[in-house]
């Protein structure tokens, strides 16, 4: 290292030092009460949210399941027993193997149409795009439980009630989708589509090789927020699906109730299912929580 470079790094350090010399006693220990205080408060904050899901945790390995003074918050000795009781004999690994095959249909049903969907609205010129785009934007106003009569009749009439297509099929069109990938697609510089048209590259050559690889990141987060709201889904396959065997996790915590509800044992089934059912979302959101970051970062140009 050269001793030019050397006095520059040596100037340096001395002016931070410096710097940090020049902050009294009474202001660097409120700057250090501060930051001990917002510790504190995230911590606060994240155990008022962990809570739930330990006193749960805690439930499921007890064999009544139930808590009537703090003693009982201690970890029982029947987590083997119950979890292999929720899955095996009580059949719930079935719920949630149904749950994951419709998640996974409705993410991948819900990229495809999303992306074509926003590489139109973004790169092709029609009549009245704008207002086609608004009234994708107005079918996040109607709430879910409003289109459950009309979508009901629907799906009924159209012979597909209490079939795998009733509870993935109206779940594949996704506005939200569409205005994240629409706001990402904006943030791609226009010089690359350019210089794809004049390659003469086509419009799903060009989603595929430079759309697609340019939006990996938002892709998987986007993926992330379809599966766990795929995955919680209750009140729809309750209402579509009649068969037992066809029926989703969030429903089946409520047969496993039914079912486990001779005598004391009815919350502890309850809690082992919930927790049975909380593990792949969660899983989901630990190992993708970067791409699920930039997802909500997006620009727009």
């Amino acid at each position: 290292m050269s001793a030019p470079l050397l006095a520059v790094l040596s100037a340096a350090v001395d002016r931070s030092r410096s710097a940090l010399g020049s902050l009294d006693r009474p202001t660097a220990r409120r700057l250090d009460g501060e930051q001990i205080g917002l510790h504190l408060l995230t911590a606060a904050a994240v155990f008022l949210l962990v809570l739930p899901v330990l006193i749960a945790a805690i439930v499921s390995t007890k064999r009544t399941g139930i808590v009537t003074t703090v003693g009982d918050l201690l970890p029982g000795g029947y987590a083997q027993t119950n979890y292999r009781r929720a899955l095996i004999t009580l059949g719930f690994w079935r719920f949630m193997l149904n749950s994951l095959l419709m998640s996974v249909v409705i993410v991948v049903g819900k990229l495809l149409i999303s992306l074509l969907a926003a590489l139109v609205i973004v790169y092709y010129r029609f009549p009245y795009k704008n207002a086609v785009f608004m009234f994708v934007l107005f079918t996040l106003l109607l709430p879910v439980p409003v289109r459950f009569v009309p979508l009901y009749r629907l799906v009924t009439d159209l012979g597909l009630g209490n079939t795998f297509f009733a509870i993935t099929v109206p779940y594949l069109a996704s506005a939200t989708t569409v205005f994240i990938l629409r706001q990402h697609f904006l943030s791609i510089p226009a010089s690359l589509v350019e210089t794809a048209k004049l390659d003469d590259v086509g419009p799903l050559r060009f989603l595929v090789s430079v759309l697609i690889p340019m939006s990996r990141g938002v892709l998987v987060g986007v993926s992330v927020i379809m599966f766990v709201y795929a995955w919680n889904q209750y009140l729809w396959p309750l209402v579509i699906v009649n068969s037992e065997s066809l029926q989703v996790a969030q429903v089946g915590l409520s047969l496993l109730r039914g079912q486990a509800s001779t005598g004391e044992v009815a919350w502890s089934m309850v809690m082992t299912g919930s927790i049975l059912t909380l593990i792949p979302p969660l899983a989901l959101l630990v190992l993708f929580r970067r791409p699920l970051l930039e997802t909500f970062t997006i620009q727009q140009k």
